[in-house]
């Protein structure tokens, strides 16, 4: 794959780097990112999209040719014209439940396909989990139990399910959800407590509102997400992002009295 000359950066994070090019939607991994990621990712947008998804068409998976990124693995996308619902609430606040209740729909939509060939949730959390050494080994055990009533499920569970991941089209189209490197097979009330998470880590003022309108919308009872948050934190300590450490070790270690 070849980067053009009029590429325009669009976001710039840790490992990736996401560009438009033309037509398509480039990321590109920094060269710590093993290909078979890249792939993975790739094939988890494509059955997605097969179990029902609105999803940008994967175009191409390969090494950037030549620049700063040579030999970095990248994948290719459709790109869609349009602003994140981040982006649309920011501009428009003072209609910001409307499009709170229009995201949780969505959500709703996407956790009703199924999805069975995806990675499972359950295995993915205790991956991550196990990862994390820093963590109390009773608290790690306690995690584990947990998870070891986790029924099954082979609901579609995007993993990070954020107003930054939908792309609201300028056509006026249907919403596209993006960025399904994390998505698994489960059950959505764990889904939803990771989105709780991520609300209260880069926006703590709306995670209430979100919790609250997808217990209402889904008929779940707060009890019950809540109950994975503690779960969904230890797993993103495994990512290894030291300005969020801090906030989920509380987020981890305040369910247990003994600490």
């Amino acid at each position: 794959m070849i980067l053009s000359s009029s590429k325009v950066e669009i976001i710039r994070r840790n490992n990736k780097v996401v560009y438009q090019d033309g037509n398509r939607l480039i990321k590109v991994f920094n060269n710590q990112k093993p290909g078979s990621d890249v792939f993975n990712e790739a094939l988890n947008d494509s059955r997605v999209s097969e179990a029902g998804g609105r999803v940008p068409r994967v175009a191409e998976v390969s090494q950037i040719r030549g620049g700063e990124w040579d030999g970095s693995w990248a994948l290719a996308l459709e790109y869609i014209p349009g602003r994140t619902l981040e982006q649309v609430i920011d501009d428009d606040v003072e209609n910001i439940d409307t499009y709170f209740r229009q995201f949780v729909e969505l959500q709703l939509q996407v956790l009703s396909a199924d999805a069975p060939l995806l990675n499972r949730q359950k295995d993915k959390l205790r991956r991550m989990i196990n990862s994390v050494k820093t963590l109390d080994p009773s608290v790690r055990y306690d995690l584990q139990m947990r998870l070891d009533g986790l029924k099954g499920g082979h609901k579609v569970c995007h993993g990070d399910f954020v107003p930054s991941n939908i792309i609201i089209p300028d056509d006026g189209s249907e919403p596209y959800v993006i960025d399904w490197a994390h998505v698994t097979s489960g059950i959505p009330e764990v889904d939803a407590a990771q989105t709780y998470l991520l609300f209260k880590v880069e926006h703590p003022s709306s995670a209430d509102k979100y919790l609250t309108l997808y217990s209402k919308m889904s008929d779940t009872a707060r009890q019950v997400i809540m109950n994975w948050v503690p779960v969904v934190a230890a797993a993103e300590l495994a990512r290894g992002r030291r300005q969020r450490e801090k906030f989920l070790l509380h987020q981890v270690e305040s369910v247990f009295d003994y600490l």
